[in-house]
């Protein structure tokens, strides 16, 4: 969403105030500002944040900033390309990579397209980043040849339901809903240890903090602490291998980073595979059961655009089952979105 500034000047292109999409929630601030304008140098970004011109909400923003969705940015008038195209966004897609986006539709109708995200493909690109999601979105256009659009996102090495718009009006609403908690998900995750109680609710604030290599991590924190921000996740217990390891389902109900990981970690079972939150405690010896991370987006209801309700899930990812098959873990209702 876009709107003129009113104030801003008379002459030369006007200022503008941009809505943060889901898409782009927890982006840094000169990312999203290199993927909707390609053309603006970053000492030009770092210059219009110095002088103010740049601003978050109305304030003064840095360029490591992260943005939330719904908050606006003003954005001044800022240069044309100099005699050069812009580049493709999305260069031509090969058979294969069509051939696997298709693959990847657990549901499709005029408005909502849901897609079963795997495990270790990104979501939007980044640095370094080539083979993500959003590239691949071009062979999922509809006949108008609109793309769908991202709505929410998960994690990299998350895997699971994923939801788009398929029309501007889908997504915004779809959006709007994902931004209220509306949203009801369901998680499996298989963990190191077994939880004590089985079941409950983990009620605590995390907040961002430099990690290792300069990347940014959540940690647990006290309620007062500046950056403190609520994070709610309820959880119970499938089933459990002794104390060894135990599969569980997590609903949460706030929407911060990584929050089932740094929660999982908190009450002292961090998932398997998470060593970034759970460190070597995060892994079980010997090579049984794949190293890699094991949540998984299972199941997601959310009004439907056009009425009614939208409920999916997603099959678990090969290596998730072979998991469970291994620890030999099993529920009669892993599907249950209460407890």
């Amino acid at each position: 969403m876009t709107r003129a500034a009113a104030g801003d000047g008379s002459a030369g292109p006007a200022v503008t105030h941009r809505t943060v999409d889901a898409g782009d929630d927890d982006v840094r601030l000169d990312r999203w500002f290199r993927r909707h304008f390609p053309a603006l140098s970053h000492g030009r970004l770092e210059k219009l944040l110095r002088t103010g011109q740049v601003r978050v909400d109305g304030k003064r923003a840095r360029a490591a900033q992260r943005l939330a969705a719904g908050q606006t940015v003003r954005v001044p008038p800022l240069p044309e390309p100099a005699d050069r195209p812009a580049p493709a966004e999305h260069p031509d897609l090969s058979a294969d990579e069509a051939a696997f986006a298709a693959s990847l539709v657990l549901h499709r109708d005029p408005s909502v397209l849901v897609l079963a995200k795997p495990a270790g493909l990104a979501v939007q690109g980044g640095s370094g980043v080539r083979h993500h999601l959003d590239r691949l979105l071009d062979a999922l256009a509809g006949a108008e040849g609109e793309r769908p659009r991202l709505v929410h996102r998960l994690d990299r090495d998350t895997s699971g339901v994923l939801v788009l718009g398929r029309t501007a009006r889908a997504a915004a609403r779809l959006a709007a809903a994902f931004r209220a908690r509306d949203a009801v998900k369901l998680y499996w995750a298989v963990v190191v240890g077994r939880p004590q109680p089985a079941a409950g609710r983990i009620d605590h604030p995390l907040a961002k903090r430099p990690g290792a290599g300069g990347r940014e991590r959540m940690a647990a924190t006290r309620e007062d602490a500046a950056e403190a921000r609520r994070a709610v996740t309820d959880f119970w217990t499938l089933d459990a291998v002794g104390r060894r390891a135990a599969w569980l389902a997590l609903r949460p109900l706030t929407g911060r980073t990584h929050q089932l990981r740094a929660h999982a970690a908190l009450i002292g079972t961090p998932i398997l595979g998470d060593g970034k939150y759970g460190g070597a405690s995060a892994f079980l010896p010997g090579d049984a059961v794949a190293r890699r991370l094991h949540l998984h987006a299972r199941r997601l209801a959310v009004a439907h655009p056009d009425g009614g309700v939208l409920d999916v899930t997603a099959p678990p990812p090969e290596a998730f089952a072979q998991t469970l098959a291994t620890l030999g873990l099993s529920a009669e209702d892993p599907d249950a979105l209460a407890y």
